[in-house]
Parts: C-alpha cells; sequence; structure tokens
C-alpha cells in the first residue's frame, strides 16, 4: 500500500518553524510541519492542509526540497517536503495532536539530534533550503 506524507519547511527572519509532536510514539519530539497525504487530495492540497493544521500558517508552494523513502515493517513510507513561501503566520495549533509551535535558528536544529523526530528528514530538507536546492514545483505533475 504505502503512506505518503507531505509538509513544507516555514521560514521567516532566517528562522524555521518546527512543531513539538504529541503523539503517545514520539511524544516531545520536534518535527516540519507534515502529516499524511489523504484520500483523493494532491500532495499540494495535503502539504499546505497539513502545514494549517499543525501552525495556523497559510503558505505557498515554492519547490520542492526533498523526497524521502523509509522501509517500514510492513509498509513503505514516502515524503515529500515543499519550499514554501510564508503568506500568514498567526501561529495557532490542536493541543491534542501538537505541544508547541516555535522558531528555530539553523544553528539550533543542528543541535537538537537527540530532540528532532527525524533527524535526517529535517536537517536535510532545511539545509537544501539555505543551500538553494529547490527543485522547480513543475516536476510534481497533478494527472
Amino acid at each position: 500500500m504505502g503512506i505518503i506524507i507531505c509538509g513544507g519547511i516555514v521560514e521567516k527572519d532566517g528562522k524555521f518553524l518546527l512543531v513539538q509532536e504529541a503523539k503517545k510514539m514520539v511524544k516531545g519530539k520536534w518535527n516540519l510541519p507534515a502529516g499524511r497525504l489523504e484520500n483523493n487530495e494532491t500532495l499540494f492540497d495535503g502539504a499546505k492542509r497539513e502545514i494549517f493544521e499543525e501552525c495556523g500558517c497559510r503558505v505557498e508552494l515554492t519547490g520542492v526540497l526533498q523526497i524521502g523513502n523509509k522501509m517500514l515493517e510492513n509498509d513503505s513510507l514516502i515524503s515529500v517536503i515543499f519550499a514554501t513561501k510564508l503568506l500568514d503566520d498567526n501561529i495557532i495549533f490542536n493541543k491534542k495532536e501538537i505541544l508547541d509551535v516555535k522558531w528555530f535558528t539553523y544553528e539550533e536544529i543542528l543541535n537538537m539530534k537527540d530532540y528532532l523526530r527525524s533527524y535526517g528528514l529535517v536537517v536535510g530538507a532545511i539545509t537544501n533550503y539555505i543551500n538553494n536546492r529547490i527543485s522547480n514545483i513543475d516536476i510534481v505533475k497533478i494527472i
């Protein structure tokens, strides 16, 4: 079957927005605003919805930063992380799903290895953003 995760990098004034997970298995870990793609939803719509649901920010997707693949015990996970342009940063979140939302510098994030849900995914996507390794959004085709 497969699990598809989509989300994005939200940057403002050189800081990056992370969400602190409330789910039991990853409680307290920081992550990019991202989540599962829903049935009958495009990657674009799913990424914007997940970012809004997890932190209250409205964004425009501007490029593709990272596509990840992880083999799970009985499944496969694919993640697509987009670069975004922040349109509205009215931070609100559901405290049952997210414990906190906070802006971090790149240097702070590099030192959060034990506190990130997936160090490689988070740091890799942000590093790509900083180094302008952003693929054109048009490489994703809605068919």
